[in-house]
């Protein structure tokens, strides 16, 4: 391998529409849905669409409040970056630290899905072999580490492939889903409203488990030392992907209210799409619903092998983790010892998540314990982007909402889903999802008392320098990015 641990990332070599590309992979739509619709509607029923509504409202103050940290400083880190420079350095580690492991174990909790998907394409009764699934899945995964390996181009020139596709397959069924005939029960406004919740804690319950839902938006942050005039793309996208997303989990969520019933979907578990696409066109849909799946799944193991591998390059070059983590390759512009970590130990958990359970069972905690994570690193960045603006937030209307009082609830609303939900959740999921940032006071420590430059940083201030605060200095993020650049597949 050629490498150089002082290079940076390849600049300019994402446009706008390879970015919202990037975003809707990110949250992984039909992944999303298929994985977690039985989990969702354990927790809150019929109000599943309700879980989705309301979380998706605080959700967008948090991709608001990245829109508006993304503006100040471009870096891979992300959430890492920004908190660690408005809060507290051990809270922007924490938060980047959040995300390495709830990436991580997704892992885990996608590459099964996308081995028991492949599998129920030829045969559906070996979607439930885990060992088999398993084993399928993490060749998917090894092929997916080795498309990120050759750097963003590539990267995203599948991610154009894969999620064109399945964009492409959810669009068809939402239109046969409301030309189909059949249901359940009828369709009943009340699944929008609060009726259907069991108290506040069935409602964090089910709005945690929402959460995982939209998660991977944020990808466009990590990719932002790679992208086009990213302190706008970035943010731009993120909102577009989300809406796109918003829509396409609505719409799925009140079909499978309607046209399934409770016994179809908890039978469906891990595969309720599957269901849903057999009842709504009979000898074909099912297939083509978990072909889909499949794509989405591959997909958003990509975006994620992106996030955790873009945030350790970042704590690399900071020193805050081993600094061979930095290390870039001259060919590919990829942190390519970042890359082989990730792959390495995601291989191991693999392994290992053989002798755990069920796929089912294994999905649940996962996803549970990744909720919690999430709540963690996305409530801090939404009190960054109000710290980081607070001295421009009376300027306008617009600014004290967008930049204030949206990212405020967004966070508010993210940390007290994590309280909440704690009483609620198995104990597996939350010694994984705790147990897991615990883990990270070790290497924070550590490399604090070496004196990184992380932990005198330069601090974020909107009101100082409105367009562009740069990176903390010895970052080894200073370089200029080319007003040309690589032509991009954007549009």
């Amino acid at each position: 391998m050629r490498s150089n641990p002082g290079r940076g990332l390849q600049p300019n070599v994402l446009g706008t529409f390879d970015t919202v590309v990037m975003a809707v992979a990110g949250s992984a739509p039909a992944y999303s849905l298929a994985a977690t619709t039985a989990v969702l509607v354990g927790a809150v029923g019929l109000a599943s669409p309700a879980a989705l509504l309301y979380c998706a409202i605080p959700m967008l103050g948090i991709v608001l409040a990245y829109s508006r940290l993304g503006r100040l400083d471009a870096n891979a880190g992300a959430a890492y970056s920004w908190v660690g420079r408005t809060l507290h350095p051990a809270l922007g580690f924490l938060s980047g630290w959040a995300l390495v492991v709830s990436a991580t174990i997704f892992m885990v909790a996608g590459s099964l899905p996308a081995g028991a998907m492949t599998l129920a394409v030829f045969d559906p009764a070996l979607a439930h072999d885990t060992g088999l699934a398993l084993l399928v899945g993490a060749g998917w995964f090894l092929i997916m580490l080795l498309v990120v390996l050759g750097g963003a181009r590539l990267t995203v020139r599948a991610q154009l492939l894969l999620t064109g596709v399945e964009l492409a397959v959810l669009l068809l069924f939402v239109v046969a889903a409301v030309a189909h005939n059949g249901a359940a029960r009828a369709f009943d406004w009340s699944w929008l409203g609060f009726s259907h919740f069991d108290g506040p804690s069935g409602f964090a319950s089910g709005a945690l488990v929402a959460a995982f839902y939209y998660w991977g938006w944020d990808v466009t942050s990590n990719l932002s030392e790679e992208t086009r005039n990213s302190r706008r793309t970035a943010g731009l996208a993120a909102l577009v992907g989300m809406g796109i997303v918003f829509l396409v989990f609505e719409a799925f969520t009140i079909a499978v209210n309607v046209i399934l019933s409770a016994e179809q979907i908890q039978g469906g578990s891990a595969n309720v799409l599957a269901v849903l696409g057999e009842e709504i066109w009979p000898g074909v849909g099912g297939k083509l619903l978990i072909v889909a799946v499949m794509m989405s799944t591959v997909a958003t193991l990509e975006t994620t092998l992106i996030q955790v591998t873009r945030s350790l390059f970042a704590m690399g070059r900071d020193r805050t983790m081993p600094r061979v983590l930095g290390t870039v390759h001259r060919t590919w512009n990829t942190p390519w010892v970042a890359i082989a970590v990730v792959g390495a130990v995601a291989l191991g958990m693999l392994a290992a998540a053989s002798a755990l359970g069920s796929v089912t069972e294994i999905i649940s905690d996962a996803v549970t314990a990744i909720s919690l994570q999430i709540c963690v690193y996305y409530g801090l960045a939404g009190i960054a982007a109000v710290v980081a603006y607070r001295k421009t937030l009376l300027r306008s209307v617009r600014d004290f909402l967008l930049a204030g009082l949206w990212p405020l609830l967004g966070a508010l609303f993210m940390f007290w889903m994590f309280y909440e939900s704690l009483s609620e959740l198995t104990t597996v999921a939350v010694t994984i999802g705790v147990g897991g940032l615990a883990v990270g006071l070790v290497p924070m420590v550590w490399y604090w008392h070496r004196g990184s430059s992380y932990y005198r940083p330069a601090r974020l201030d909107a009101s100082r320098a409105p367009d562009d605060d740069g990176p903390y200095p010895g970052s080894g993020a200073e370089q200029p990015v080319q007003a040309g650049g690589a032509l991009a597949t954007d549009f």
